[in-house]
């Protein structure tokens, strides 16, 4: 039974699904077909992802698919409670926002209780809950797929102990992946964030980025046309002269600690600013 946040719009959700929507072509394509073929008839679908439109609109595509979806969050503050309100009337939905640690894990507990044959997964916490608790569910699930960078480092340790009993897709590997989403849209929405958040000018100030992939690489990009100083911190050397080679300054963390307005991290590990 679906276990959500008291406080969402149901109306409202649905009004952002149907702007969201719009603005999916290809899922639409893929919606028609799936009503038409229902290449997922009677498979469980066990999710984890950012319970927001985008994620909504997919969800519903593989619900039309014929597919059995439950679904929580892999990261409550990202969870739009509206969403999840409109998602629960058509689904088995597991999310509300600001959730506590404890109440995070209760709910992919809930979403592995239902027992799914696919797994779709962001940061490996689910596929990880997964093997630790669920042995018994293991076996029946055929497959399952990762979206982030993170996740796939978790895998990739478990593929090494192997500790890994089912198939992963890598879908953060895939080109128009960590392009598309993690330069474009990490870029875009980290910016949107530490607007939100503190109502800053971004113009004039000494923005930090430490790292410099294809998350790091948007950003400074970003930042700088906002008219940022953009100041890189990266231990790839190679990494560290494409930064200088697309105009921003690079740096020891030791020295940008000492000028820096905006830190921002994404390496993906723990004490990058210390």
């Amino acid at each position: 039974m679906s276990r959500i946040s008291k406080q969402g719009s149901r109306s409202n959700g649905n009004n952002l699904l149907a702007w969201a929507e719009e603005r999916m072509p290809i899922m639409q394509r893929i919606a028609k077909r799936f009503i038409k073929y229902k290449p997922l008839k009677g498979i469980k679908i066990g999710v984890a992802l950012h319970l927001e439109k985008k994620t909504g609109v997919l969800l519903r595509t593989l619900q039309k698919g014929g597919a059995e979806v439950s679904a929580s969050s892999c990261n409550p503050l990202t969870t739009d409670n509206d969403i999840s309100a409109a998602l629960s009337e058509e689904m088995d939905i597991h999310a509300w926002a600001n959730q506590t640690n404890e109440e995070y894990y209760e709910c992919l507990n809930n979403v592995m209780m239902s027992q799914p044959r696919v797994l779709i997964d962001d940061g490996c916490d689910l596929i990880f809950l997964a093997h630790k608790k669920y042995p018994e569910y293991v076996k029946n699930i055929i497959g399952a797929c990762e979206e982030t960078t993170t996740g796939i480092v978790r895998l990739r340790a478990m593929h090494r102990d192997k500790a890994l009993n089912f198939p992963v897709m890598a879908v953060n590997n895939a080109y128009s992946k960590y392009l598309f989403d993690n330069r474009y849209g990490t870029g875009q929405s980290v910016i949107e964030g530490i607007l939100s958040a503190t109502n800053t000018l971004i113009a004039g100030k000494n923005v930090i980025v430490v790292g410099y992939g294809w998350c790091g690489r948007g950003l400074a990009s970003r930042a700088k046309g906002m008219g940022a100083r953009t100041v890189v911190c990266e231990v790839d050397s190679v990494k560290a002269l494409e930064a200088i080679m697309d105009g921003h300054e690079v740096m020891k963390m030791e020295e940008a600690s000492k000028i820096g307005d905006i830190f921002v991290t994404v390496t993906g590990g723990l004490h990058a600013v210390d």
